[in-house]
């Protein structure tokens, strides 16, 4: 095998373990699983992976660095800091089955246990508040926003996008994906001198 075609197969075994993950959950997902989902041998996880928990913790990271490049792409993009923070909020907000958000509230848990999902979780969530912080820092600069605490506006907006994540995924029904688009805007719209319309 080339070293491309082990990049690419490695690539393809982690996107693969991510939808397993977010399907099965990490307590419950084995190696077996993802060779069976990705239509190889278990020998070959093995040979890229060595271990199960390496397998998992190597999953949560190649989920960690998609979101960031997203989230990069977004943040180092010439758009006004209004646009920007439209584009972050819709990007963070969960959609479709929430497969994703399934995964993250999982990798929290276990990394209550688990201090390399800490890490990795940790590094995400700080990078993602460091980087509203800085959308809604240079709105301030230019007056598109009026907002005295940046830093504490983005934990604040993030943390109420986590709790209604979190009832998305985990309590169907309870609430509607349009209520929670809703609400983060209001929410949002309140931290930084906006109306909630400009957040459309």
């Amino acid at each position: 095998m080339t070293r491309r075609a082990a990049e690419i197969r490695l690539d393809a075994l982690l996107r693969t373990a991510c939808d397993v993950i977010a399907e099965r959950g990490l307590a419950n997902t084995r190696t077996a699983d993802v060779a069976e989902a990705a239509g190889v041998s278990q020998a070959l996880v093995f040979y890229h992976f060595a271990t199960r928990d390496r397998l998992l913790a190597r999953a949560f990271a190649y989920a960690v660095e998609q979101d960031l490049t997203r989230l990069d792409t977004v943040v180092r993009s010439s758009a006004p800091p209004l646009a920007k923070l439209r584009r972050m909020l819709r990007l963070y907000a969960p959609t479709g089955r929430s497969t994703s958000w399934s995964m993250w509230i999982d990798g929290w848990a276990e990394s209550l246990r688990t201090p390399e999902l800490e890490r990795l979780s940790r590094r995400l969530d700080l990078r993602w508040r460091q980087d509203l912080a800085k959308v809604i820092s240079d709105g301030v600069a230019d007056g598109t926003f009026d907002c005295p605490d940046p830093a504490g506006a983005a934990w604040r907006i993030n943390a109420v996008m986590d709790g209604l994540a979190v009832q998305l995924a985990v309590h169907e029904r309870v609430i509607t994906r349009r209520q929670i688009a809703e609400w983060i805007r209001l929410v949002a719209a309140r931290e930084l001198g906006l109306e909630p319309a400009q957040l459309d």
